[in-house]
């Protein structure tokens, strides 16, 4: 970290005053009245924000990649720090990831055009569930085309009007797309509460799901899982962890937030991803056998979607591979990334409740001086993600970091320079 103490002192500048019309209820669906109801076209009219700041050069979303290679990405000619994937292992680009896809295109052709059921299932999509059941020491495991289709599919295909779901207010939005979806009724218990959950649990008087992510995807804390547990037990409710973000980063050899905590056999169902530790696309469950033959059939969002392409289904495969060739890879992404939180909080920056992973929130509070942090980071080298309202609450807004276990101290200790340089530039940090 004595590379960050090198960085010259920079006086803050003041940032250019927004327009006064251009405001947080822009962000809100909810805010623009049709003025003509029987036209569903008439309210886009009102929708300029997101033109406006294309023009003032502050609009930091679906920004077009030249190319990326881990943790080294291209944007508008630009050589940038990736310091914003979830390419957490950094696999993407490793020779038998990209091998495997390859090779998959040439046995199967680029897509099976067909969903699971009829003609979209080969035989590595049966391998990878059998590989992934065996990871994670369960009966079974089944893949969906999509992590968000994965968590549609689970929770549609359980949760009916006998039923209950109860959530984390901050679970992912598939989740709760999921719940909204399904015929059952939906709670929510505070973020990371297990004394809340057992008083909500404790009120219902139908069977319950309880869903919770084992990593937030924005916060980057980790579910107090034991004691949420503990709670569903003493009700008699299920438990789905979403653990998109805690595969291949906690638990032994990347087995998740169950295994970190050592308690897979009490977790009924996992749900995961192969588009962030497992270099490509796609999601699953894992879990008992006959839970996973009803989801199966039930879940809609497998019946009626075409299949994993081949070549993203080998590439998890591939991925699978190495991860379980090198189970040490997760203990490096660990110390890079206290490397980096440890860093930023050394400078003075909020990163919150993250701890233990490598996503490491800054805590700006502003959304407009968030947008012309990540604005200025981006021109220093360094790509981050803004994560503003509504994503999050409104004067809560956070640049969202994290690192990968191919990044080097070099690479981190190169950001931090750049993070301490546009930090003290903005005021953000003294």
């Amino acid at each position: 970290m004595r590379e960050t103490e090198r960085v010259p002192e920079s006086r803050s500048t003041p940032i250019p005053p927004l327009p006064e019309d251009m405001t947080l209820e822009g962000l809100s669906r909810d805010s623009y009245d049709a003025v003509d109801q029987r036209d569903i076209f008439s309210k886009l009219e009102g929708f300029t924000l997101a033109e406006r700041a294309r023009e003032m050069g502050i609009y930091p979303f679906f920004q077009a990649l030249d190319n990326n290679d881990g943790t080294v990405a291209q944007i508008y000619g630009q050589r940038v720090l990736m310091f914003g994937s979830n390419n957490y292992l950094g696999l993407t680009r490793h020779p038998h990831v990209v091998e495997s896809a390859r090779a998959a295109i040439l046995k199967y052709g680029s897509s099976m055009t067909g969903s699971r059921l009829l003609n979209g299932t080969t035989k590595i999509h049966e391998e990878l569930e059998d590989r992934m059941a065996r990871f994670l020491h369960t009966e079974a495991a089944l893949v969906f085309t999509t992590g968000y289709q994965a968590n549609l599919g689970i929770i549609t295909a359980l949760v009916d009007k006998r039923s209950v779901a109860v959530v984390d207010k901050q679970d992912h939005a598939s989740i709760y797309d999921g719940c909204q979806l399904s015929d059952g009724d939906m709670v929510r218990f505070r973020h990371n509460d297990p004394e809340h959950l057992d008083t909500v649990l404790g009120r219902l008087d139908k069977a319950a799901l309880v869903i919770i992510d084992g990593v937030y995807s924005m916060g980057g804390d980790i579910a107090p899982l034991p004691q949420i547990l503990d709670a569903c037990e003493r009700h008699h409710a299920r438990i789905l962890v979403d653990d998109a973000h805690g595969l291949g980063v906690l638990g032994e050899g990347g087995r998740g937030t169950a295994s970190h905590f050592g308690v897979e056999k009490r977790v009924d169902l996992i749900m995961g991803t192969f588009s962030k530790s497992f270099a490509s696309i796609g999601g699953f469950v894992a879990g008992p056998k006959r839970a996973l033959d009803w989801i199966q059939h039930f879940a809609r969002s497998m019946l009626f979607s075409a299949s994993l392409p081949p070549a993203s289904t080998a590439a998890a495969l591939a991925a699978l591979d190495i991860l379980e060739g090198d189970p040490e890879m997760p203990l490096r992404l660990k110390r890079l990334g206290d490397m980096w939180r440890d860093g930023l909080k050394g400078m003075g920056y909020d990163t919150g409740d993250s701890f233990g992973t490598p996503i490491v929130p800054v805590n700006v509070g502003d959304e407009y001086r968030t947008v012309m942090f990540w604005k200025q980071l981006l021109a220093e080298g360094v790509y981050t993600n803004p994560a503003i309202y509504p994503a999050v609450n409104i004067k809560e807004a956070i640049l969202r970091t994290s690192c990968m276990a191919t990044h080097t101290e070099e690479q981190i200790g190169q950001a931090l320079q750049k993070f301490q340089l546009v930090g003290r530039r903005l005021g953000v940090i003294s």
